[in-house]
């Protein structure tokens, strides 16, 4: 019974041995912290900086506005230049628009007046028709008359009752009264025709051509007033195009006059660069955020266990002061003195950090987790291969 206690003893003494030596010889990391990405928050415009007092690590929402900045002296000349052009192209339209009506209304005038002007001068001619076809009438009665003494005259000279002049007299009283007839007839119908013309609209004068002065005038205006809506037509696209101008000015300038400063992420407020009421210039930068969405495990690990490491590799990441430990990935190894890499992320590496091997791990828990998101600054350890006391772990809900 002595000995089989003491080949026991052994045993159990060997049994704890090797799982020491085997737990603190597997592949772990030395030291091991929660990280994220950080994104700076600058200036839009330079300005005065409105920032109300806000915890740092305070918890902020993408698009969340954190401060504002104002500037009373922008520059806003270029605006009153368009705004003052604007004016003169209004009132260049209000002219426009006061010619064609002032145009419109004379024409208006002009038609009326030739309106008066056909219907009178119709009744001109038919008056001056009626008075041509009486001095027809008349000449055909001066013919009738004329021919009657011519054969009176003929008869007697025949009889030789009447001498040769009064007969040579009345044959000329005869051919004057054809002649006269022929010229009162072509007088009528000279009237009939401008008359016809007259009644279709065409009037024929000396002086014009087809129309009276009225309708002449009433064309050239006519197409003064086209000219002036084209003109008002190029004026209207000038006052829209000097509109568009104007609103894409009046924004620029009241971006320039004041603008906010929002989130750009989902996580936590990190460092302020700037404070409440300072001058601020474009670009510069005022706060940092921590992008919690962003979250990943840094680490450091001798040479000996980097060496056995590739990307892809599974990883488990126990948190400090808990039994939580969460399945991981290593998304990247830095190797050594990658001081570098670190210089856009929150948690900065140690010097004995850079004096090891740098690994990243993907946690996807850190993320999408909401009891274990934005744990940024929480310490660990990593390990990348199984331990003797893993099963007790699970057990334990580890």
């Amino acid at each position: 019974m002595r000995y089989t206690r003491l080949i026991v003893g052994f045993a159990v003494i060997l049994g704890a041995l090797y799982i020491i030596f085997a737990e603190q010889l597997s592949g772990a990391s030395a030291d091991a912290v929660v990280n994220a990405q950080v994104t700076t928050v600058r200036a839009p415009i330079a300005g005065t900086l409105e920032l109300p007092q806000r915890a740092l690590g305070s918890a902020v929402d993408a698009g969340e506005t954190l401060g504002s900045i104002s500037d009373l002296l922008v520059d806003n000349i270029r605006l009153n230049d368009l705004v003052q052009e604007r004016a003169v192209v209004e009132a260049q339209i209000a002219r426009l628009n006061d010619a064609i009506e002032a145009n419109k209304a004379s024409i208006e005038l002009l038609r009326d007046r030739a309106g008066i002007y056909g219907v009178e001068r119709v009744r001109q001619l038919e008056a001056q028709l009626r008075a041509a076809n009486a001095l027809v009438a008349v000449a055909e009665s001066r013919l009738e008359s004329s021919e009657t003494a011519l054969a009176r005259s003929t008869e007697l000279s025949t009889r030789g009752l009447e001498s040769a002049v009064s007969f040579e007299r009345a044959q000329s009283l005869v051919e004057t009264s054809r002649a006269e007839i022929d010229n009162a007839r072509e007088q009528a119908t000279a009237i009939e025709i401008a008359l016809q013309s007259a009644q279709r609209g065409t009037f024929l004068g000396d002086g014009y051509n087809d129309a009276p002065y009225s309708e002449q005038r009433i064309s050239e205006l006519s197409l003064r007033v086209q000219e002036l809506d084209a003109e008002l037509v190029a004026q209207e696209k000038l006052g829209a195009a000097l509109d568009q101008r104007i609103e894409a000015e009046r924004r620029r300038v009241n971006r320039l006059n004041s603008n906010a400063l929002a989130a750009n992420v989902n996580g936590l407020l990190w460092d302020r660069s700037a404070i409440d009421g300072e001058t601020v210039q474009r670009g510069e930068s005022v706060l940092r955020l921590v992008d919690c969405d962003s979250a990943f495990v840094t680490l450091s690990v001798t040479e000996n266990v980097y060496n056995r490491l590739a990307v892809g590799t599974p990883a488990r990441f126990a948190l400090g002061g808990s039994n939580i430990v969460l399945d991981g990935t290593i998304t990247r190894l830095a190797g050594s003195g990658a001081r570098t890499v670190y210089d856009s992320l929150a948690i900065a590496p140690s010097e004995r950090h850079l004096e090891r091997f740098d690994v990243a791990l993907l946690v996807p828990a850190l993320r999408s987790d909401p009891d274990l998101r934005c744990l940024i600054g929480r310490t660990g350890r990593a390990y990348f291969e199984s331990r003797p006391l893993d099963w007790i772990r699970g057990f334990m809900g580890a």
